[in-house]
């Protein structure tokens, strides 16, 4: 049996599935780790546990194919925009500064409005926000000088596990252009950036399409996973890329929808569609295919808050999180009035702005905890119906949903957001939709397959959720109060994080 394995590096948990050329999820492995969050906007990953996670999953899988042949090859998928400063050893002098880190916010705020700003988003396709290498590294120079000086390279967690394994810096395409430090069209890392970050190239990875291959060594942290050297192993792209492959998002109106910890939405495009406005992103899958869209803070990180704090926070019973989802459901649409604003750890796409905050608006006595929690599930979505207003605005129009991601096992939430964007959404695979797009990339990289388009034949909806018009009309109601209510909230927001309004970066 053909079939090749796709690890999906996260910011909360390594993801590893065996995938068939005839499109079956053989076999899947999952190791999660902790964030380290030291001080109030840090959030770091610790790079070893991730060579762990990375090692632990690849060796479980393989023991679950035990009696097949080996995979035909090994790809990866990774979080985007993340840093680690490495010693010319390869050793980190920092840890993995990830996208939710939000210490360089006053960096982003400065370059943002600037004639500069302007030129590096539209050459980058990456906004600036202090989700950014870009303003990472600036932070680094400005706050952490030592660091800075003696750091050999600034790579990502993908990065830093493929020199553990191969011994070489390098970086695909696909994560290099959501760093705000490469050219999206040229193909190179963009001068204006480094010289904003006052590094050279050769502080950096050296560039490779995604379908660059290395065979695994008889010596390295592989040795012990079980795998025999030899085996392709392909340095894949980024996470939101490759879950637009992994849901066959691939053709033209079709968008990706991701809810796990963060959320997303994307559509593929064959040039990069700049907004004026800068809401929106512009990523390489590969060479002349582009992902168009917009990420948010906020999705079922904050879905597990309020229930693990107002829901479980209960002595007087015990509840689940489905069960909890299930009382939601028994709520109006619309939830009698009451509208969330989702935006606890600030937010991205399309506001761009990390002073904003969560707020509860027309809480009434009639109010239970089941509405607010509808609240909540509807606020993450209307955040998403944003970006997808701002992506339509951008490419066209969305034809239909692909929806990954660990929301998937809510129908209430699917059928919800069905009927929030008036579209069709389709449920391919309940597997990590990265780790599929990874594997998936595996047989264009190896040559089984030609194109990129013949492997969306590899994935079909197993589930499609119909929008209702009715319920589409009170959504939209609600969803005019939420967007209303950002507006004139947003200066109270930069007074808040004790800012002058008008100074937080917002669009």
């Amino acid at each position: 049996m053909q079939y090749t394995i796709g690890i999906d590096i996260g910011t909360s948990s390594t993801k590893a599935v065996a995938f068939s050329r005839t499109g079956q999820i053989l076999a899947e492995a999952n190791g999660s780790y902790p964030p380290v969050v030291t001080s109030p906007g840090y959030h770091e990953l610790d790079p070893d546990l991730l060579v762990a996670a990375v090692t632990a999953c690849l060796r479980e899988v393989l023991r679950k194919m035990a009696g097949q042949t080996g995979p035909s090859a090994v790809v990866f998928s990774a979080a985007m925009h993340s840093l680690i400063a490495v010693d010319k050893n390869g050793r980190p002098l920092t840890r993995a500064i990830t996208w939710a880190d939000t210490r360089s916010r006053d960096i982003a705020v400065r370059i943002k409005p600037t004639e500069a700003g302007s030129r590096i988003y539209s050459h980058t396709g990456t906004p600036i926000h202090s989700m950014s290498p870009l303003c990472k590294i600036i932070w680094l120079r400005e706050h952490e000088p030592d660091i800075f000086r003696a750091a050999h390279k600034f790579i990502g967690i993908k990065e830093y596990i493929w020199f553990c394994f191969f011994g070489k810096f390098v970086i695909d395409y696909s994560l290099a252009s959501a760093t705000g430090l490469f050219d999206i069209v040229a193909y190179g890392w963009f001068g204006e950036s480094l010289s904003l970050a006052g590094i050279s190239p050769e502080r950096l990875s050296d560039l490779r399409p995604v379908e660059y291959i290395e065979t695994a060594p008889a010596l390295s942290p592989l040795a012990d996973t079980g795998l025999t050297s030899g085996v392709p192993f392909v340095l894949g792209g980024s996470d939101g890329c490759l879950a637009n492959l992994g849901t066959g998002a691939v053709l033209a109106g079709d968008a990706s929808l991701t809810i796990g910890t963060s959320g997303a939405l994307r559509m593929v495009t064959d040039k990069p569609s700049r907004d004026p406005a800068q809401r929106v992103f512009n990523y390489i899958l590969t060479n002349g295919v582009y992902v168009c869209g917009g990420g948010v803070n906020n999705g079922g990180n904050i879905l597990q808050w309020f229930v693990d704090h107002f829901i479980k926070d209960n002595h007087l019973e015990t509840i689940d999180l489905a069960s909890a989802l299930s009382g939601a459901a028994r709520v109006k649409p619309g939830s009698d009035g009451l509208i969330f604003l989702p935006y606890l750890l600030g937010e991205r796409a399309p506001i761009w702005n990390e002073d904003a905050r969560g707020v509860f608006f027309g809480i009434g006595t009639g109010h239970t905890r089941f509405h607010f929690l509808r609240a909540v599930m509807e606020g993450i979505s209307f955040s998403l119906c944003q970006v997808g207003l701002a992506l339509e605005e951008t490419l066209g129009p969305i034809r239909q949903l692909y929806a990954s991601g660990g929301f998937i096992r809510s129908a209430e939430w699917l059928q919800m957001m069905a009927d929030i964007f008036n579209k069709r959404v389709c449920v391919t695979h309940d597997a990590d939709a990265s780790a599929i797009g990874a594997a998936m990339l595996g047989f264009y990289a190896i040559r089984q397959v030609r194109r990129l388009e013949d492997l969306a034949a590899l994935v079909s909806p197993q589930e499609v959720y119909e929008p209702d018009p009715a319920r589409h009309r009170i959504y939209q109601e609600s969803y005019q109060r939420f967007a209303s209510l950002y507006l004139a909230l947003k200066g109270e927001f930069s007074l808040l994080a004790g800012n002058a309004p008008g100074t937080s970066g917002e669009v």
